[in-house]
């Protein structure tokens, strides 16, 4: 064989390799997502959490062109489910509905967590927020914030919540620390469980979840004196803010938002967060979630980093001060 024959052989092999191998840089370089995603639930079916996740997984779905599976991994205060995301790749296929407990403040509250939720995720979207609601038996004399407060510095009153650490016990913690008041903490298995002792005055206060509370509301069987947002949640247009009510500066909000693994390229958290902002801004979407008791979230992926951070530290200081430890 000629030399001439031989380079154009060498060619026509290096050709066909070249061809061969073609579908497999192809299928590297598939744009994102290339197959479905699974998106943790760290608490179990029906939760607020839950609910949350599939109404955004479903606009997920529909906008990347994807599957967008919801699962649940419920247990320990929401750390089995977020500990699992910690240590998943951070390719975006495995992400995680996380709330401000899983990821401000279960790092103060637990002392043998095996992650770290500051550093090992980075926060994507704030999808919704559901607030507390300050809540008396009908036999108590307060009907504001402000004289509620009086009466707390007067006589010996105990408040229900849904268990040590959860939101309900912390929105009290806060109130006492800014209020320089007192109250027993009287804590129960779970969000609703307090009622019955409430409405019977066997507890007095309780700094409750609003969708749980709001039907005893209406029925006057509870007294609201005020939300713990920010601002007045259209559920209970009169009912003031507490900061607005007498304890200027106190603001709690239960948030919800998408996380991924730490390390998640920029690019890709930039895409998640975008296509997440365009679901919760889809009107249909909204009311969704305000059928839930929430109300949606917006702002730059940056904004959230940092709200975040400055939930962590809000609560670091409440948790050190009321010395509340969980194992």
């Amino acid at each position: 064989m000629s030399i001439r024959k031989r380079r154009l052989a060498t060619l026509a092999v290096g050709l066909t390799l070249a061809l061969a191998a073609a579908p497999a840089v192809h299928a590297q370089a598939a744009p994102y997502p290339a197959k479905p995603i699974r998106l943790i639930v760290p608490f179990g079916p029906g939760s607020v959490t839950d609910q949350l996740a599939r109404i955004v997984a479903s606009g997920l779905a529909e906008r990347l062109g994807q599957s967008v599976v919801v699962e649940n991994k419920a247990g320990a205060g929401g750390n089995i489910g977020a500990g699992y995301v910690a240590e998943s790749a951070p390719d975006g296929y495995t992400l995680l509905m996380g709330a401000a407990s899983t990821n401000a403040i279960n790092p103060s509250l637990y002392s043998n967590l095996k992650f770290d939720p500051m550093k090992d995720f980075v926060p994507i979207a704030n999808v919704a927020s559901v607030t507390n609601v300050l809540v008396v038996n009908p036999q108590v004399k307060a009907r504001s914030v402000a004289a509620l407060i009086e009466e707390l510095k007067a006589n010996n009153y105990s408040y229900a919540s849904g268990g040590a650490g959860g939101s309900q016990h912390l929105s009290a913690e806060l109130f006492k620390s800014m209020s320089g008041t007192d109250m027993v903490h009287i804590p129960y298995k779970g969000g609703s469980e307090p009622l019955p002792d409430l409405m019977s005055n066997r507890v007095q206060v309780m700094f409750c979840n609003l969708p749980v509370c709001l039907p005893h509301i209406q029925a006057g069987k509870l007294v609201a004196l005020g939300v713990t947002s920010t601002q007045r949640s259209p559920l209970l247009p009169n009912v003031p803010t507490i900061a607005e009510a007498g304890l200027p500066g106190y603001a709690v909000d239960g948030w919800f938002a998408l996380f991924g693994p730490a390390r998640m390229p920029a690019e890709l958290v930039a895409r998640l967060h975008d296509e997440t902002a365009k679901v919760l801004a889809a009107p249909a979407t909204a009311e969704q979630i305000r059928r839930q008791g929430a109300e949606p979230n917006s702002g730059s992926q940056q904004d959230f980093a940092r709200f975040v951070q400055a939930e962590h530290d809000k609560w670091a200081k409440v948790i050190k001060d009321a010395n509340i430890r969980l194992e």
